[in-house]
């Protein structure tokens, strides 16, 4: 069985983000997480991972649509030099 609650450190890896970011997107609420224990330290629930994750899927596609670049072939948007923030 998986755990329930993720550490930043976790998080941070599987978006492949330092730890600083993980917490700063639990911090501004983007992320929503538990402080626990009396060092207060953060934990994220693996469904609340998740459903932040499956939002950021719904946000990039609808910036694809905005773009129009959603549905398009490869070919076609390689050649149109759409820029793109990151590989």
């Amino acid at each position: 069985m998986p755990p329930r609650f993720l550490l930043l450190a976790d998080v941070a890896e599987q978006l492949n983000i330092n730890v600083r970011h993980a917490r700063a997107l639990v911090q501004t609420g983007e992320l929503p997480a538990i402080k626990v224990g009396g060092r207060g330290q953060w934990r994220v629930e693996a469904s609340e991972f998740e459903a932040y994750i499956q939002r950021k899927y719904a946000e990039t596609k609808a910036l694809l649509e905005e773009r129009g670049t959603l549905g398009r072939s490869v070919d076609e948007v390689a050649a149109g030099g759409a820029a793109d923030d990151e590989d």
